[in-house]
């Protein structure tokens, strides 16, 4: 194998794209995936199967109660999670405070532990819900941080570098790159509501749904009935 890479794997069609991404660049797979006590935890077991199809070299799960910070649609269930609107620029209440960069700096760490130069994770910021966390500006920052923070860059002179694959592309574009790569997309769930099947019309489903149809090609998950 050649060198190492963590990726945030959230288990969804995203995560699991970057994971088809440096699998192709002939890295050694360490994902790692949160449990941060959201109502769609069901991901985890879609993250856990996506880590067994590419073999990965270890699956680190965080648990981490997001849910005492509060204030999200994800993690408070009292608080609904919206019908979907695939033009949203506003942030969302599914926003989840600092996530990306509580996210990160696990993965930092991570990476630091066992040595990988890469850590990938799966932002946007053509077609995403308005989360202030997949911008570049933000990502830049951290990346920043990253220089900064570790003793394998202050002793070492290493450098781990934060991938961000997707940042430019289209939900339909980022479809079309997994495909090419076999990415198994029917692994993943998007669903924000957490049901047993996607629901079809939270944001996550809606943009979902408009990427496979941008590529011609069929979402291979179950929605809710008449949702695909």
């Amino acid at each position: 194998m050649g060198e190492r890479a963590v990726i945030l794997l959230s288990g969804g069609l995203d995560s699991c794209t970057c994971m088809a991404i440096a699998h192709a660049a002939g890295q050694e797979l360490y994902p790692i995936s949160f449990n941060y006590h959201q109502r769609h935890s069901r991901e985890l077991d879609a993250a856990r199967s996506i880590a067994a199809h590419y073999h990965a070299a270890e699956h680190l799960i965080i648990e981490t109660n997001m849910d005492a910070i509060g204030g999200s649609a994800l993690t408070d269930s009292a608080i609904d999670v919206p019908q979907g609107n695939a033009e949203r620029t506003d942030i969302p209440v599914t926003y989840v405070p600092a996530r990306n960069l509580i996210f990160l700096s696990y993965a930092l760490g991570y990476a630091e532990r066992v040595g990988a130069a890469h850590v990938y994770i799966g932002v946007n910021s053509v077609d995403y819900s308005g989360y202030p966390d997949c911008r570049p500006e933000f990502i830049a920052a951290f990346q920043r941080a990253a220089d900064a923070a570790t003793a394998a860059s202050a002793e070492d002179g290493r450098r781990i570098v934060i991938e961000t694959p997707l940042q430019h592309l289209s939900k339909g574009e980022i479809i079309l790159r997994g495909d090419e790569l076999d990415a198994p997309y029917a692994l993943t769930t998007s669903c924000y509501r957490g049901g047993t099947v996607a629901c079809g019309v939270c944001d996550s489903c809606l943009l979902r749904l408009r990427g496979f149809a941008e590529a011609g090609l069929h979402d291979p998950i179950p929605y809710a009935e008449g949702k695909n």
